[in-house]
Formats: C-alpha cells, sequence, structure tokens
C-alpha cells in the first residue's frame, strides 16, 4: 500500500512540475520562397511576427505584380510587393501560428512557421488541407 501511494505521488509531483519552457527559433529575416519566386521578409509587429513579399527574383511585369486572384475586387490592384502575408504570428512551443495569404490563389489560411536547422518551414492549412514549403535564409 505505502509503495503504490508513493508511486502514485510521485507522479503526481512529475505531472504537476513546470517543465523547462520550449521556445520556437527565431523566424526574423530574409528567406526565399521555395518556388524560387521571391523574398519573404520576416519581421516583428508589435508582439507578434508578421511578413511581406521583400523582392521578387523573377521580372514582374510592367506596372508590378498586382494582387489579381484576390476575392475582394477593390484589392485586385493593389501591388505584390511589400504587400504583408503573413501577420499574428505567435510563438506557441517550437512554432509560430498565426495567419497567412497567398496572392497566387487569393485565399487566406491557417499558418504555421518554424525552423529545422537553416530551413524555414510554412505550413499552410485551409479547413484540412495542408501544404508545407522549404524556405531558404537569402
Amino acid at each position: 500500500m505505502r509503495s503504490s501511494l508513493a508511486a502514485a505521488t510521485a507522479l503526481t509531483m512529475l505531472y504537476l512540475a513546470s517543465p523547462a519552457a520550449v521556445q520556437a527559433s527565431p523566424i526574423e529575416g530574409n528567406w526565399k520562397a521555395d518556388d524560387g519566386k521571391s523574398v519573404i521578409q520576416f519581421y516583428p509587429c508589435g508582439a507578434q511576427m508578421c511578413g511581406k513579399i521583400a523582392r521578387f527574383l523573377v521580372p514582374e511585369p510592367a506596372g508590378g505584380a498586382r494582387d489579381t486572384e484576390n476575392p475582394e475586387k477593390a484589392l485586385r490592384n493593389r501591388k505584390l510587393l511589400g504587400l504583408r502575408i503573413f501577420w499574428n504570428l505567435a510563438p506557441r512551443g517550437t512554432r509560430f501560428k498565426g495567419k497567412g495569404y497567398s496572392p497566387e490563389d487569393g485565399r487566406n489560411f491557417n499558418a504555421e512557421v518554424w525552423r529545422e536547422g537553416n530551413v524555414l518551414k510554412v505550413k499552410g492549412c485551409v479547413l484540412v488541407i495542408c501544404r508545407t514549403a522549404s524556405f531558404t535564409r537569402v
């Protein structure tokens, strides 16, 4: 009886003990998108992180690339260069979780961003369909 009480007490103490805080690796900086077409800059915005299209690695059309796939007609003429496409990225364990926007198809998505060494992983999910891309440091 005493050994089971001691075991239960030990398990309870382990359960209640505060684990070491696990922090997300920094994502700030410039990262080349996996399609090789653009550089995304992740930067602090308030207490969270954001990401914008910092530059294109392919020629833009005359007048600049536009947000032509946006579901809101009023936004279809805005320039993509400098457009914030990640926002509200807050650290949650080893990852940053927030929102994202894909100018290629005009969709918002739930975003997760994390580092694996020198690679930045970006996971986007719309409903139950997810895609993960690997960005490289510029």
